[in-house]
């Protein structure tokens, strides 16, 4: 099964989400779950996250997470780690208590903060533990619609800026949003998501996936880039190519002759974005092999991965062809 996609970068946003292996409980008492909001504090302090809201349940938990350090994962395994090992030690038990590695959402913060908040936040009333959020002591939603300060290492001041001013009418209406609406109407947010993890708009898709999602390596090992990678038809590779080299078509589609880095850059674009075969690509560019294309593409990586100016080069087409 292939390892869950992660993409960090400083001032990211995740929902996480993480279960107890088989379904296990993760938390047999009371004292647990404070427990384990007590390390999520000393993560927020040690790895400089914040945490926007949180929900704890008998086998699962969500977090809603900015990492200004571009360091979830090693935030979050600090946590499970943490954890684990106390739950282990206290009940005398081994192997595993978290199922896997967590899943973890890229969000779009001003597109689905607030939205992604309420889901959490219903969590409890969805499993119909509670008839009203506010009743449920294990989530942040205590510290939305009330002043207090249960939870000193909660960040709420961003989400509740989006509904009011004035702290007094924001706890308001935020109460108001999360309360005001059909549970069963809510859905999971993982579902809609690009690739099974990207949550945003157009637009935040497009630049994760012209930033984090052009590694050729990573779209072999990682199913979830094949879904995800921009597809560009090779006629317009080269056109956008010529224009930024200033070749003609015919000198880059011709072999032979001397070395034409217009004509390897437009083999290795064209490769990485179009989604067309070895082959194909061997046809258009000139009737080479599959085999060639594969070379001319391996050894043009090794330029840029040394070359700094080639790369700018690379990211000036990309950027022409997505119209950033």
């Amino acid at each position: 099964m292939a390892r869950p996609l992660r993409i960090e970068y400083p001032g990211a946003f995740y929902h996480v989400l993480n279960r107890g292996n088989a379904g296990e409980r993760l938390f047999l008492k009371t004292g647990e779950k404070e427990k384990f909001l007590e390390y999520i504090g000393k993560a927020v302090e040690r790895f400089s996250i914040r945490v926007h809201a949180y929900c704890l349940m008998a086998n699962h938990y969500h977090l809603l997470i900015e990492t200004p350090r571009s360091n979830l994962s090693a935030a979050i395994q600090w946590l499970n780690v943490s954890y684990a090992t106390y739950y282990n030690k206290k009940h005398q038990r081994l192997g595993h208590l978290f199922q896997g590695r967590f899943k973890a959402l890229l969000v779009d913060a001003d597109e689905y903060l607030k939205e992604l908040s309420r889901y959490i936040h219903l969590n409890p009333v969805r499993a119909k533990l509670v008839a009203k959020p506010m009743e449920y002591k294990w989530s942040s939603y205590h510290c939305y619609i009330s002043e207090s300060k249960a939870c000193e290492w909660l960040e709420t001041s961003r989400l509740l800026g989006y509904f009011g001013a004035k702290r007094k009418d924001a706890l308001r209406n935020y109460q108001n949003f999360v309360e005001n609406i059909d549970v069963n109407a809510l859905e999971n947010p993982f579902r809609n998501a690009a690739g099974g993890f990207i949550l945003g708009g157009k637009d935040f898709v497009s630049w994760v996936k012209d930033t984090f999602l052009s590694d050729g390596e990573a779209k072999k090992e990682i199913p979830q880039l094949t879904r995800l990678k921009p597809r560009v038809p090779v006629e317009k590779v080269l056109e956008t190519v010529c224009e930024e080299i200033g070749s003609s078509e015919d000198e880059i589609r011709s072999k032979g002759g001397k070395r034409n880095m217009g004509r390897e850059i437009a083999i290795y674009l064209s490769r990485d974005l179009s989604g067309a075969s070895g082959n194909y690509l061997g046809e258009f560019f000139g009737g080479v092999t599959g085999a060639a294309i594969t070379m001319s593409c391996n050894q043009l990586s090794k330029k840029i991965s040394k070359d700094r100016k080639l790369r700018g080069k690379i990211s000036r087409i990309k950027k022409r062809l997505f119209n950033f």
